[in-house]
């Protein structure tokens, strides 16, 4: 059993810091928002850290699961950052989505003071996170400091795997967020229009889930999409913020993706109707409403 910090107690990053706790772990928490880190606490048993210094002066781990490339950057090397209080030989792990040049720039910094890093974003959203099933794509220099991690992740993944050095596990992130914005917006398209086909709409779902069309989108946000329900799951101003990242890289190393930028575009629409906190799914709405 370790000492594991983690910075970060969002919708993905609570019940990832519990899984923890649930292990057997000794867990050290940090969150911008006391409040939250407060009311983790009540639940769990771990210790409240005032700083991200304080928290990695502590630990043998040190996890982050935050907003965007700047955010880990202030958690790793502010004054009060992970870098001030981190012991050499630390494994910190960034579940953040991130770009691929800001992993890059944070395993420098953080081999630089003699830790490890490892880029590891996540897939499968909140349900994922609660459950423990989450897909934990891994960018590492070796498989040795991989091997370290895994054993760790097993608390609240199903499937972990390394996909190569530093940065991949950002880059494969990014395939998968392309992929998923696709798939969104095709799953919108075809309950829309079964709906205005005047189709039962949750029975075409029922029916077509179960061929070629079936998705993990369709089975988890087909019938929530009929239902008008999008209080949960990934919001979209978190969406733009991946595809913004995907779709830099991709004209980095001059990758197409033209249905990305499209739907990015209806993902703009969305928040400038003031829906960036519904969740991805609600697509839809620019399709009946």
């Amino acid at each position: 059993m370790l000492n594991i910090g983690f910075c970060g107690l969002g919708v993905m990053g609570s019940p990832m810091a519990g899984h923890l706790v649930d292990a057997g772990h000794t867990v050290y928490i940090y969150n911008r928002t006391r409040e939250r880190a407060d009311a983790w606490a009540a639940v769990h048993s771990g210790t409240v850290c005032q700083t991200p210094r304080e928290l990695a002066s502590q630990c043998d781990v040190v996890m982050m699961c935050v907003g965007n490339d700047d955010d880990v950057r202030e958690v790793v090397t502010a004054p009060s950052g992970v870098l001030a209080g981190m012991r050499p030989g630390t494994l910190v792990i960034d579940h953040t989505t991130t770009s691929a040049e800001l992993a890059r720039e944070m395993a420098q910094v953080i081999e630089g003071a003699g830790g490890v890093f490892i880029d590891a974003p996540v897939s499968g959203g909140q349900a994922g996170a609660v459950n423990g099933v989450l897909t934990v794509m891994c960018g590492a220099r070796t498989d040795e400091d991989f091997a370290r991690f895994a054993s760790i992740a097993e608390a609240y993944s199903s499937r972990c795997m390394r996909m190569g050095d530093i940065g991949t596990g950002q880059l494969t992130k990014m395939a998968n967020q392309i992929c998923i914005a696709g798939l969104v917006q095709a799953l919108a398209e075809g309950v829309a229009f079964a709906q205005k086909a005047g189709l039962d709409a949750h029975q075409v779902i029922d029916v077509i889930s179960k061929g070629a069309a079936g998705s993990w989108q369709m089975e988890n946000r087909g019938h929530t999409m009929v239902d008008q329900k999008f209080d949960f799951g990934f919001a979209v101003e978190l969406m733009v913020k991946d595809v913004n990242y995907c779709l830099a890289e991709a004209a980095r190393i001059g990758a197409d993706a033209p249905v990305t930028k499209l739907v990015q575009t209806y993902f703009e629409d969305l928040i400038a109707r003031g829906d960036s906190r519904l969740a991805t799914s609600s697509l839809i709405k620019r399709l009946i409403s």
